[in-house]
């Protein structure tokens, strides 16, 4: 066991938080937390909080009441300073700039980096988590297919070289097949990079071999926390989907 303080260890954490959309109630009273290296999966049928849990990392949602703390230090999310800390969000649905170049998207995402030496230093590293998209550099991101296209909106968002990365259902309108692609890739990313990871994700057992721990969450709060095993042994999600928490 680390004899490291148990504060310094847990890289992101967000206690008791509560956010409203008008008279909508999305979190009520959430608290998550991950370490550097884990890879965390937040589930739940939609509707539960856990795309808001993202929205309120990176600073897009309003945050009622409750506290964020990052490495230890509490702070008030705002997205481009959130960018500063070390944090990157790929939002669903790919939202990649289909009039520009593979190359031009994943520049876009080295925005906050004054250096021209370090965006291209930074390209180069992407890229070699990414030779199909090397080879299609020059392409039309809208030609690219749904797998590829995704496959770029992550890599766009590495482009920061974040502590942590943050997913929303990087699965999404994908072919099984592709699916697998995206999480073996998650993964590698993980390994290489020692990247922290948040993904939203429906399918926990998409995940099952790369996830570190689990939130299962329910009308806003957090149901269960555990290992993914665990979580799929004493039917938590079952419950949780079929409306019976």
């Amino acid at each position: 066991m680390s004899s490291a303080n148990p504060a310094n260890e847990t890289l992101l954490r967000l206690n008791d938080i509560h956010v409203h959309y008008g008279g909508v109630k999305a979190l009520a009273g959430a608290s998550v937390s991950i370490d550097e290296g884990e890879v965390v999966a937040l589930m739940g049928p939609n509707g539960a909080g856990k795309s808001t849990i993202l929205k309120a990392i990176f600073g897009l949602a309003p945050i009622e009441t409750g506290k964020v703390y990052w490495e230890g230090q509490e702070f008030a999310p705002v997205s481009h300073e959130v960018v500063h800390r070390g944090i990157s969000f790929v939002p669903q649905g790919r939202r990649v700039f289909k009039h520009l170049t593979v190359y031009e998207n994943i520049e876009i995402g080295g925005w906050s980096i004054a250096s021209a030496e370090e965006r291209t230093e930074r390209m180069e590293n992407v890229l070699d988590l990414f030779p199909a998209l090397r080879a299609k550099l020059k392409a039309k991101s809208g030609t690219l297919s749904g797998g590829q296209q995704q496959m770029l909106a992550i890599a766009r968002g590495l482009m920061t070289d974040p502590k942590v990365l943050l997913l929303d259902e990087p699965s999404l309108g994908l072919a099984p097949k592709i699916v697998k692609e995206v999480f073996a890739k998650v993964k590698e990313i993980n390994e290489r990079r020692k990247m922290a990871i948040i993904v939203v994700e429906h399918n926990l057992k998409s995940l099952l071999e790369i996830t570190t721990r689990a939130y299962v969450l329910d009308k806003g709060k957090i149901y269960a926390e555990g290992k993914p095993h665990d979580i799929i042994s004493t039917g938590v999600l079952e419950k949780v989907f079929l409306g019976k928490a």
